[in-house]
């Protein structure tokens, strides 16, 4: 039976309002229907963990790559924590590490119907009368959501960023696939003990579905880079930004293989790669703040070879005392020492870690660190194999299994995430920079309190809300 909106008293425009947000409303029911689309690829992971711990290598490197589709085909969060693992020594099985280092979030855009519902959802009956125009077609596809180009009223040319229906639901299900994978896992490979990694994830993959805590980033991200030119981030349209819908800035820019494919200079190259360094590493060791997804997508290139920086979702907040231990460790590899770099993990939040495990650790930090100890102009990596960094993380997961195991900090994952992540574009750029030099540039009268109080100021500026924490 229908009812007549003026029997309820309620207007044709919010029943279609209502109606419209209806899309966001599955609750329990979508969850369990995202957990029966992943748990065939999740089932497959635990089936190959066993299988390879039995001596079994049934077709590995395939059943990867159906794994990798499946994650990519459902926007996926699931997808988005599997690559984030994927840097992690031992986290997941080389195979699985391979193919999801490799995968980028391009599912198909939504349809116009969606993006009308959507638009309704957010700013109601009327949304059309805040824009001069608005493209029916996305301009980009992304795992959590979709860009559209639009022109407000007052002539702002703006990208206008609209989450996928549902997505909370997505989430809740792939995180609770996750952990069953990471859990059997664990059985079969316990020397990465991975609880606060998980949590670590958790939270992260919550916090990327709250647009409004992305426009704060955007915030955040313009205050703390306003001294580099050579950046630029997009502001935030506020009064057009809801939790599902950040509407922003458009910045003009090419991706970065249009860019390649065009055949730019050494000094173009080096120009892309000084601006990507700086855009992540001043906030990180002046402000205590990392961008944590620094793929291809994230960013544009400027026609002055300049960046554009896109995505903020994946931003996370460390401690002053965090800070002071990236740059103990990196002292202590500096210098040799031992008992210096046994304290700055312990900085770091690793547990259960002794000597002959700091040690292990040591290479892998080393390898991250190696551009940055050295006083020269270099690619940033001087071997040609492009596997080098894959075959080390096998060589230090074995040492770890050795030596007794370790338990990574939840801080570790973004930092780790963003050096391999970094590093893979540099590769790419064939960048050729003093990285030591530049470094010390930005940590020069490094003072954990200055950037403590430093850190609160941008923060309660930006109005950036706390973080989430915990399972």
């Amino acid at each position: 039976m229908t009812t007549d909106p003026e029997e309820t008293g309620e207007s044709r425009d919010d029943r279609d309002v209502r109606r419209a947000r209806d899309m966001d409303r599955t609750g329990f029911l979508g969850e369990l229907r995202r957990m029966a689309r992943t748990s065939g690829a999740v089932g497959g992971m635990a089936a190959r963990f066993a299988g390879s711990r039995l001596g079994l290598k049934p077709s590995a490197a395939g059943h990867a790559g159906d794994l990798t589709a499946a994650l990519g085909g459902l926007k996926g969060p699931l997808m988005k924590a599997a690559q984030l693992l994927s840097t992690i020594p031992g986290a997941l099985p080389d195979d699985y590490a391979r193919e999801l280092a490799q995968l980028q979030a391009n599912a198909p855009p939504m349809g116009w119907s969606f993006v009308r519902r959507r638009m309704m959802a957010e700013l109601g009956a009327g949304w059309e009368k805040n824009f001069r125009a608005f493209s029916r077609e996305a301009v980009a596809a992304a795992s959590l959501g979709q860009v559209h180009r639009a022109i407000t009223a007052d002539g702002r040319d703006v990208a206008c960023k609209l989450q996928y229906p549902d997505m909370n639901s997505a989430v809740e299900a792939d995180l609770r696939q996750f952990r069953v994978a990471i859990g059997l896992f664990q059985q079969f490979a316990p020397a990465v003990r991975q609880e606060d990694v998980v949590a670590e994830l958790t939270s992260r993959l919550r916090e990327e579905l709250d647009y409004e805590r992305e426009a704060s980033h955007l915030r955040l991200y313009t205050l703390m880079l306003k001294d580099d030119e050579e950046i630029s981030v997009p502001e935030p349209v506020e009064t057009l930004t809801t939790r599902r819908l950040l509407t922003m800035d458009w910045v003009s820019g090419r991706g970065l293989q249009a860019v390649l494919d065009a055949d730019p200079t050494q000094e173009e190259r080096n120009a892309i790669a000084r601006a990507l360094f700086r855009a992540w590493y001043v906030p990180v060791y002046r402000y205590g703040v990392i961008h944590g997804d620094p793929h291809m997508g994230n960013f544009t290139i400027r026609d002055d070879f300049g960046l554009n920086l896109l995505d903020f979702g994946a931003i996370r907040v460390f401690p002053a005392s965090f800070v002071k231990g990236i740059i103990e460790l990196f002292t202590a590899l500096t210098e040799r020492d031992e008992d210096r770099a046994f304290h700055a993990y312990a900085l770091w939040g690793f547990k259960g870690i002794n000597r002959e495990t700091a040690a292990i650790l040591n290479e892998w930090a080393a390898f991250l660190y190696g551009p940055l100890m050295d006083d020269r102009e270099r690619p940033i990596q001087n071997s040609d194999n492009p596997n080098e960094g894959r075959d080390l993380l096998s060589k230090v997961y074995e040492g770890i299994k050795r030596t007794g195991g370790v338990t990574p900090s939840r801080e570790f994952v973004l930092v780790d995430r963003s050096a391999i992540g970094l590093g893979s574009v540099f590769l790419r750029l064939g960048a050729r920079l003093n990285w030591h030099r530049m470094f010390q540039d930005i940590i020069a009268g490094f003072d954990e309190t200055a950037l403590a109080a430093r850190q609160a100021a941008a923060l309660a500026e930006a109005r950036v809300p706390p973080p989430l924490n915990g399972l």
